[in-house]
């Protein structure tokens, strides 16, 4: 990237896009945004609401710190040292240091990872699959300490929660398949209660996001996210479809599954020599490494169909994160299990490494996109938007996209009525416009916003009905004769208080829970 640019991979656009609105909505003084401003051309969209945090805020943070070109890559460099870091965390409970280290660097660069990287640009699920080894270091603890383990696996899990959903979706499963081998391992059914109880506070934890983007799906088009193409059936591994590129990266993905599939395989084999020194963390692994050996093929169909929120992964592949967490752990053990340690690590590093040459050779290089995206938000001409995040009552296509900031309609809505100068525009930040217009005659205004519910008009200083545009469902209010002030506010609904009042009383419990374990452990 030093040398090449940006990797401009499927998400790019969609996370840098996110990151400047971000920034931006910052330096209003908007600290935590739920609308995004400048998506669909102007008119938003409310993906804040429902595309978790976390990602979002450290790209901003990044790019707020340094140039806009070199934040994905910084992105990118803590995400892969973080995720070595996690991983080198979780191995050293069972490994020797030189094999944890070698898990640790295993899961770094796994093939999966340079996938994300160079073809996905998915950062936020790259994000998130930095914690997943730490996620299976707390089940571990959970296991062997009971109750005083749940508050740091509460914590990691929500971290997972706010940085991507399909990952967390994913998670939300391994953890409760680990607990299933786990706990009759133990042999202590004590461990049921704690184990159980982790996954409400983690999910108290991330409520202020998770709360509002449940509730308030059902104010936008969330079912377009299995659209064509974007639904489990279509997309395991060596799927056949009638669209040659779709059909193109999903053999490519494939092939590198594949090839991790292989890798963990034979390495289980070798750590297998000495599984009695990590019984519990090896056959804890081996379960999770099968489960998502499994899904990804069509003979887990029914599963995809009926198990809950698991169609929402769009892609079946996916579960190479956990099984990105048992190549790592199963090489890096396997190195420990042979008398010549290094020539295991140089054969699976050469592999990587070549997997990685033919990805970056394949990659689509484009440094054009950040300033692109720049270049629409200085015209006050913004980015394309979202299908799932659409409001509902509005087809974002048709939406202008040169649209003015406010107009002014003849009462049926068919023509403008030329007198924009008797508007004028006293604020106009993300979550806040207000407007002036003095109206000659009854007309229509109409305001380069998409209706949402969370939307509260008032006009001279009263609430009023904020209308939608057929079609394109952008607001409109009627005017009488006179002169009038328009103050739209993008407001706080109850469930974001709601969910709100549930983490920060979560995360007190959880605090002082941690704290008390502490002195008690110290005495």
């Amino acid at each position: 990237m030093f040398f090449l640019g940006n990797a401009s991979g499927h998400d790019f656009q969609f996370h840098l896009s996110s990151w400047l609105d971000v920034a931006g909505q910052w330096r209003e003084g908007v600290i935590f945004p739920r609308w995004c401003e400048w998506a669909n051309w102007g008119f938003g969209e409310p993906r804040f609401v429902f595309y978790p945090p976390a990602s979002w805020m450290l790209g901003a943070a990044l790019g707020s710190v340094m140039p806009w070109k070199m934040a994905p890559g910084a992105f990118i460099w803590l995400c892969l040292v973080g995720s070595g870091l996690a991983m080198w965390r979780m191995a050293r409970d069972w490994l020797a240091p030189p094999a944890a280290a070698a898990a640790a660097i295993f899961f770094s660069v796994n093939p999966y990872h340079l996938v994300v990287v160079y073809y996905r640009s998915d950062f936020a699920g790259l994000l998130a699959s930095a914690f997943f080894p730490l996620m299976v270091w707390g089940a571990w603890r959970v296991l062997e300490r009971g109750w005083r383990g749940v508050p740091a696996l509460s914590v990691i899990f929500a971290a997972i929660w706010l940085s991507n959903a399909p990952a967390a979706v994913i998670a939300t499963y391994s953890l409760a398949l680990i607990f299933a081998i786990g706990l009759p391992m133990r042999r202590d059914w004590r461990l049921c209660g704690p184990a159980a109880v982790s996954f409400p506070c983690a999910f108290g934890l991330a409520a202020f996001y998770m709360l509002p983007a449940a509730f308030e799906q059902r104010w936008v088009q969330i079912g377009q996210v299995l659209s064509e193409n974007l639904r489990p059936n279509e997309n395991f591994l060596f799927t056949h479809a009638n669209d040659p590129e779709f059909v193109l990266f999903n053999w490519k993905v494939s092939s590198v599954a594949l090839g991790v599939m292989l890798v963990t395989g034979i390495a289980a084999v070798f750590a297998a020599r000495r599984r009695l020194e990590y019984q519990r963390a090896w056959w804890t692994l081996v379960a999770l490494g099968t489960g998502c050996v499994i899904l990804v093929f069509p003979v887990s169909g029914l599963l995809w169909r009926f198990l809950p929120k698991l169609q929402f992964l769009q892609f079946p592949w996916r579960w190479l994160v956990p099984l990105g967490v048992v190549f790592g752990f199963m090489a890096g053990a396997a190195t420990g299990c042979v008398r010549r340690a290094w020539i295991v690590c140089i054969v699976i590093l050469a592999a990587i490494a070549g997997t990685a040459t033919l990805i970056v050779r394949d990659t689509w290089w484009d440094s054009e996109d950040v300033p692109f995206l720049q270049a629409g938000i200085a015209a006050d001409h913004g980015f394309d938007g979202t299908d799932e995040y659409t409001p509902l009552g509005c087809d974002r296509y048709s939406l202008a996209q040169t649209a003015p900031r406010v107009s002014l309609l003849d009462q049926d809505a068919t023509a403008q009525t030329g007198e924009a100068s008797r508007v004028r525009i006293q604020r106009w930040s993300a979550g806040h416009r207000v407007v002036n217009v003095d109206a000659q005659r009854p007309m229509l205004l109409s305001l380069r916003v998409v209706n949402y519910p969370a939307w509260q008009l008032h006009m001279d200083g009263l609430p009023a009905a904020a209308k939608s545009a057929p079609t394109t469902g952008e607001i409109r209010a009627p005017l009488a004769i006179g002169a009038h002030q328009l103050d739209l506010r993008f407001g706080r609904t109850a469930d974001r208080t709601a969910g709100g009042i549930i983490s920060s009383s979560v995360g007190l419990l959880l605090a002082a829970w941690a704290v008390w374990n502490r002195r008690k452990a110290a005495v």
